[in-house]
């Protein structure tokens, strides 16, 4: 002992004579305090189980796929599994996640024709089967109509548009929420004064128009005021991390998704939209051989009416390209209406198709065996597409006024092949639905608590009859993420679920009911609806998963008219928190 004693006196005087001996020792003890902070931050702090969230993501995504595989496998079996038996929640992070609008991905791709900014998803069993949470202060979104004006600041806490287009009217914070003057960059008066301008020279009011398609669209302002004009119209904007003009338009109630006119055909059918509208959407509709005009006509119902307003209409240092906008358009025989100040409007020729007069950017017809309607992951073509390939009487003036064309034989009703008995029993089947699910199963349709609506179908492609009718919607493969922010939508309907998985002609599913399930949640705003029709049997499974996503879900008979041998699952996605 007396040897240890003097070992222990000598070296603790020899520390301190030694002053970088003395640093090391301090090094140490710094670095055991710090542990030990760690371990409280860890242990007693939210900050502890954002990581550890976060880390159980990281592990999914580079986990042995067979481990994922059997916990898809156990949700939909109903087995017993750890945690409560719900999927883990996401980590705070992802709040604003849209899986096939990754920036870290995104970033990494050919910048050629924005080919970065378009869609690009992981492959669903490289995704982790969690829970997207609500940011913190989230509360239920204002209802409609007052949310066309005013919003939740905290549901999205994102203020740069507020901060650079406040003077514009696009939006700005007060309080508690952002609220909504209703102005753009090319009409900061006001969407209502722009609508009001537009109407001296496009049949806007008397049901001549009602679908209309709003490119590079901000908050939607144009799109919300539409509305008051009986006008249907589609509103579309790339993903912006900064500005998230997309989601403040579906927190409003305005229809819109997050899409980018790059490389490929935009989702929809040809000839669907009335109207085409851009201001300042900065779209160089004559690069790469007017590739991006020839995608609007593709679109654009003929009789139909295209406004651009802002660059390069009559704008400064773009006189080239404001002649080359006007050279396009009269090649495809568009008659200018009128250019006033920094707005042009164009009409579409209704009558025989205009073969393109010599000009300088190679236009050509397509061929007769090309599928107007093509639009999934299809590239954009370099020709013009005929209206010939698409048979019926679809123009602007042949076509019935809204309302009367909703329930009208669509006369390119391909599906029905013109059996207007058939069309008009689906027509009565679903009206008989309808009122089923409001009267006995009590869902809140035609009051200001549903507004967003998701009908998710995989039935033969019906899109075009769609816009015929006046309605929109958007071609989309479920095994995929759609393009739109988390909670976006209030009700979401599908009939025959297990068809939007399966491969139509092997029958082999090519995802899992609970990756489907998991995105259906991610898009669903708290408390919102899920309404399921199926088979007793695939409903139950649908209930199984229902437990593992944290929704609540109860079962009904179909309605007494109905044949079929199914049931009804309607779920209430729980309001719950991290």
């Amino acid at each position: 002992m007396a040897l240890s004693s003097k070992r222990s006196s000598t070296n603790f005087i020899t520390a301190i004579i030694n002053p970088r001996q003395w640093r090391l020792l301090d090094l140490i003890t710094l670095f055991f305090f710090f542990l030990v902070a760690i371990f409280f931050l860890m242990a007693f702090t939210h900050f502890g189980d954002s990581l550890a969230a976060s880390g159980r993501n990281t592990l999914l995504r580079s986990s042995d796929p067979r481990h994922r595989l059997r916990l898809v496998s156990a949700i939909e079996n109903g087995e017993p599994r750890g945690g409560g038996g719900f999927l883990d929640a996401c980590s705070a992070e992802e709040v604003d996640h849209m899986p096939c609008e990754d920036p870290r991905v995104n970033r990494l791709l050919s910048r050629e024709m924005n080919f970065y900014r378009e869609r690009h998803c992981p492959r669903h069993i490289d995704t982790p089967l969690c829970l997207i949470p609500p940011p913190k202060g989230y509360r239920i979104p204002v209802h409609w109509p007052e949310s066309l004006h005013k919003i939740w600041h905290d549901n999205m806490p994102h203020n740069k548009i507020a901060d650079r287009k406040g003077h514009q009217g696009w939006m700005k914070r007060e309080g508690q929420h952002f609220i909504f003057p209703g102005g753009g960059t090319m009409f900061p008066d006001g969407a209502e004064q722009y609508i009001e301008k537009l109407a001296q020279y496009i049949p806007i009011r008397d049901g001549v128009m009602r679908t209309a398609l709003d490119m590079g669209c901000g908050v939607a302002s144009f799109g919300g005021y539409l509305l008051a004009q009986n006008m249907l119209a589609m509103s579309f904007a790339p993903r912006d991390s900064h500005k998230s003009q997309i989601q403040f338009a579906l927190e409003r109630g305005i229809p819109a998704f997050v899409a980018m006119l790059g490389t490929r055909r935009l989702p929809f059918p040809a000839f669907g939209f009335d109207l085409v509208h851009c201001s300042r959407c900065l779209i160089p509709f004559t690069a790469y051989n007017a590739t991006y005009f020839i995608e609007v006509d593709r679109l654009l119902r003929p009789g139909g009416y295209l406004v651009i307003s802002g660059p390069p209409v009559q704008w400064a240092k773009q006189d080239k390209e404001w002649s080359d906008l006007q050279a396009v358009a009269r090649a495809l025989c568009y008659e200018l209406i009128v250019v006033d100040g920094n707005t042009a409007i164009w009409k579409k020729p209704a009558g025989k198709m205009c073969h393109p007069h010599q000009n300088d950017f190679g236009l050509a017809l397509c061929d007769d065996s090309d599928d107007a309607s093509q639009a999934w992951y299809f590239k954009l073509k370099r020709c013009v597409t005929r209206t010939s390939s698409v048979k019926g009487e679809y123009a602007i003036g042949q076509i019935p006024k809204w309302p009367e064309r909703l329930n009208t034989v669509p006369p390119r009703s391909t599906v029905m092949k013109n059996e207007a008995h058939l069309y008009e029993a689906d027509n009565k089947r679903w009206i008989r639905r309808v009122m089923h699910y409001k009267k006995s199963l009590h869902i809140k349709l035609g009051t200001p608590a549903v507004r967003n609506v998701m009908d998710m179908n995989d039935k033969p492609s019906t899109l075009d009859v769609i816009y015929d009718r006046g309605l929109i919607g958007l071609y989309h493969d479920w095994c995929e993420p759609f393009s739109t922010y988390p909670r976006t939508y209030d009700l979401l309907h599908a009939t025959n679920i297990g068809s939007l998985i399966k491969d139509p002609t092997s029958g082999e599913s090519r995802c899992s009911l609970v990756d489907l399930m998991v995105e259906m949640d991610r898009i669903l705003r708290p408390e919102g609806t899920v309404v399921v029709r199926d088979t007793p049997e695939v409903i139950e499974k649908v209930a199984r998963v229902s437990e593992a996503v944290r929704w609540k879900a109860t079962i009904y008979d179909k309605e007494p008219e109905s044949h079929a041998q199914e049931k009804i699952l309607v779920a209430t996605k729980t309001f719950w928190k991290q």
